[in-house]
């Protein structure tokens, strides 16, 4: 005879005879919960759709609350047939809706009829224990019926949360009740204040996590353009179609078949990915962090492609879905916006008031409550240039567009052919736009946005939701290239001349803004390219420069900004200054003083736009001094080799008398560049490993080195010269004098250095250096595996770090 296994609800109910009922219900209950778990992680695996998988860990949750709800009501509490007693477990929020991620909470109602009982605080008491023995985090409320719909009338997120509810267990009834009036009454009500507060939610939850879509670490349910703007697209569609499921009746008017895809695909993906998420993590993460991200590409099935890893392949996918995203919400608030106006309860109502509508002077492009709309997507099938006009006219209304624009445009994108390309019409708007429009960075954002400018310039669609794989870009490439449009805008408007004085003079110098805007939007357009981001950029702009119809010079010239944009960076912060050799070589390499001001303008853009905190006054004073001397060099005057060490010639007299000296002096700043840092001098008899000893000593009292310069005299002299910072960022010593003199102590202690230098084995002997053709200074550049000693209380700030040798110097960048 086969025995058959014992059912659950047995098991549970042995499991409440027993002398801990608590503690062995919860043993039944997490196996079986963990079973049913791991069946939906299996499926997950097999490729099932993200959203089928949400649900089947929403089942397994069903299943667990319904045996548990059983055996507290039926076994160890048992209902009485009072009218006071009935009790009902209804889900509401987003578990309410019927999907769940595998550490998200179980929002949860417990709904009673009238006045609380002590039975049904009993009950409660017990389901809330067994789901924290669990581990399980739960967002409980206990409500009367009358209690919800008070609640619910004045209190949005009250609202929001019962859109979606559900019964679970208990009294059936009770439950249909409740929800059977809930909906009546929103059917009934004014919708506007629902929106409204749906959409300053959503706006505020964006400022929270992250104004921009791009971030490279984005929150996938909270973030722009994840799973909760999605959300709230259906939160209002269900406000306007309470009894239908989902707000169907409404997303189905409301959105074409084609969005209606769209919407589907986002859904499914962006659920995927949170579900890995948390399983990755162990835990309820929302936030697809560098390091989670390679681990979820993996388990997702992505690999990489010739140049591009997995991840950021897979990064790429979810920017362009949090794209879409954002592409639906307009299209949908346009929609709504339309709807409502015919029944005077129009979402217009809820900004302040405008003048409706007004025609402008271009055929088929209106004014409609404050933003720029079209009369539909006709306007652009009979003449095609105008999807580009419609972003000059945008930008010289300083207008944002209207949903019905946006929605046009996204739906005439077929209409970006090779001929519009070319065509001269269409060209000089697009360059009017970035080199002269008011606003480039908003109008340019729109317009990627609309997917449009990915079509128009096929060289820019390849790199729209590009990630690099590291963590000292904070956006994607589009994304970044954007902001540094908008930062040379800023900076010609002298919005930034405070942080960047130089810049916002040289800028009106330049005589060719088109080239130096062009040269910004492209100068990334080579990543991930096989012969290397400069020389793939500079193919891919001089390819869609000529499309574009620039002139044949001006080609070359952006060509040269693409090829060469990293240079002034690089020779600022790799390179001795002091060497005449460095400035010959940068000035042969840029070439004229025009070519120099454009350099400098877009690498102080590039630069800023990497990250909040990347750009700091050390940089630019990096920058400066190469600037001035590489003009100097094209005005016709000297570049002279500066001696650090007769800057201190006291200090040198003081070591050959002493073996070790050293003096400590606040830096000035340079023309409102202002440079957090102490400038720390030593000078002492030179040995092996002397350099990485001081360095050592300023790291043990908590001294951070931004930068370090090193010379030596012919004696064996040696000066180091060493600028730092404290943990605040802030000059070393500035608001403890103490502290900058116990370190000026430790340095000058020579004993102890000679010590250690005795207790070292001889170094080998090494072959004569060769003659530098610059002079007797060596300049050794490394990027070490990890970062410098004296670098330990901060990451890197740039791609590499600087290691510092005899005879040269090291900046952090």
């Amino acid at each position: 005879m086969t025995l058959v296994p014992p059912s659950l609800d047995d098991r549970l109910d042995e499991a409440a005879r027993a002398k801990d009922p608590r503690a062995a219900v919860s043993v039944v209950l997490r196996e079986a919960y963990d079973v049913a778990r791991a069946r939906a992680e299996r499926k997950l695996d097999g490729g099932m759709k993200g959203r089928e998988v949400a649900r089947l860990y929403a089942r397994a949750a069903d299943d667990m609350l319904s045996a548990l709800w059983r055996v507290a009501t039926e076994v160890l509490f048992p209902v009485s047939p009072v009218e006071s007693e009935r009790l009902s477990l209804v889900a509401v929020g987003g578990y309410g809706r019927g999907v769940l991620a595998p550490y998200s909470d179980l929002d949860l109602l417990f709904l009673r009829p009238a006045k609380a009982t002590p039975r049904g605080g009993t009950v409660i008491e017990f389901v809330l224990y067994v789901l924290w023995d669990l581990g399980i985090k739960v967002g409980p409320s206990v409500r009367s019926v009358e209690e919800c719909l008070s609640l619910s009338r004045t209190d949005m997120t009250v609202r929001t949360t019962l859109l979606e509810a559900r019964h679970l267990a208990g009294d059936a009834r009770l439950s249909e009740l409740m929800i059977g009036r809930f909906r009546d009454m929103v059917a009934k009500a004014d919708p506007r204040p629902f929106i409204a507060a749906k959409l300053e939610e959503r706006a505020a939850r964006h400022q929270k996590a992250g104004v921009t879509r791009y971030k490279v670490e984005p929150n996938v349910k909270d973030g722009k353009g994840g799973l909760r703007d999605l959300n709230t697209l259906y939160w209002i569609a269900r406000s306007l179609a309470p009894d239908s499921r989902l707000g169907a009746a409404v997303m189905d008017e409301l959105f074409t078949p084609r969005e209606r895809r769209t919407s589907d695909d986002a859904f499914d993906f962006l659920w995927r990915v949170r579900i890995h998420l948390h399983l990755v993590a162990g835990r309820a993460e929302e936030k697809l962090t560098f390091d989670m991200q390679p681990e979820v590409a993996r388990r997702m099935g992505w690999q990489g492609r010739g140049d591009e890893p997995a991840v950021e392949r897979f990064m790429r996918r979810y920017f362009l879905y949090a794209r879409d995203v954002g592409a639906l919400t307009r299209a949908m608030s346009a929609k709504l916006e339309a709807r409502h106006q015919k029944t005077a309860q129009g979402l217009s109502r809820l900004i302040a008031f405008r003048p409706s509508r007004r025609k402008l002077d271009i055929e088929g492009f209106w004014i409609d409550q404050g933003r720029l709309s079209v009369e539909d997507a006709s306007v652009f099938e009979r003449d095609p240039v105008k999807l580009l006009t419609l972003f000059v006219c945008a930008d010289r209304h300083d207008l944002d567009l209207h949903p019905d624009a946006f929605s046009a445009v996204t739906r005439s994108l077929s209409l970006v052919t090779p001929r519009l390309r070319r065509d001269p019409v269409a060209s000089r708007a697009f360059l009017d736009v970035l080199a002269h429009g008011q606003r480039p960075y908003r109008t340019l954002t729109i317009m990627n946005e609309t997917g449009l400018l990915g079509r128009f310039l096929p060289e820019w669609g390849r790199i729209v939701g590009q990630t690099q794989f590291n963590m000292y870009h904070a956006y994607t490439v589009d994304e970044h290239t954007l902001q540094a449009i908008g930062v040379i805008n800023d900076i010609a408007r002298g919005k930034l001349k405070a942080d960047h004085p130089m810049a916002s003079e040289i800028v009106h110098l330049i005589s060719d803004m088109e080239a130096l805007m062009l040269g910004m939007l492209l100068h990334d357009v080579g990543k991930g390219g096989e012969r290397g981001q400069l020389e793939d950029g500079a193919i891919a702009a001089r390819r869609a420069c000529e499309r574009l119809g620039v002139d044949p010079r001006r080609i070359e010239l952006v060509v040269w900004l693409v090829r060469s944009h990293l240079a002034l960076s690089d020779y600022a912060q790799k390179r001795d200054l002091s060497d005449p050799g460095t400035i010959r070589a940068f000035a042969e390499l840029v070439g004229d003083p025009e070519r120099l001001r454009m350099l400098l303008v877009l690498t102080v853009a590039d630069i800023r736009a990497v990250g909040p905190g990347v750009w700091n006054g050390w940089k630019g004073q990096l920058m400066r001094t190469l600037y001035d001397q590489v003009a100097a060099l094209f005005r016709g005057e000297d570049v002279a080799r500066a001696d650090p060490l007769a800057a201190h010639p006291a200090l040198v007299e003081r070591a050959r008398q002493t073996g070790a000296a050293a003096q400590a002096a606040p830096l000035t700043p340079v023309e409102g560049l202002p440079v957090q840092a102490t400038e720390i001098s030593i000078a002492a008899l030179d040995r092996p490993g002397l350099f990485a000893d001081l360095a050592q000593t300023m790291a043990a009292l908590g001294a951070d080195v931004t930068d370090a310069r090193v010379a030596t005299t012919d004696e064996g002299v040696v000066l180091d010269v060493f600028r730092v910072q404290d943990g605040a960022g802030l000059p070393y010593g500035q608001a403890e004098p103490r502290r900058l003199n116990a370190l000026i102590e430790a340095l000058e202690r020579p004993r102890a250095a000679r010590a250690a230098s005795a207790r070292r084995p001889p170094p080998p002997a090494t072959p004569e250096r060769p003659p530098s053709r610059s002079g007797p200074w060596s300049w050794s550049i490394t990027t070490p595996a990890r970062p410098p000693p004296w670098s330990r209380s901060r990451a890197p700030t740039g791609p590499a770090c600087l290691r510092p040798c005899r005879g040269s110097s090291a900046t952090k960048g």
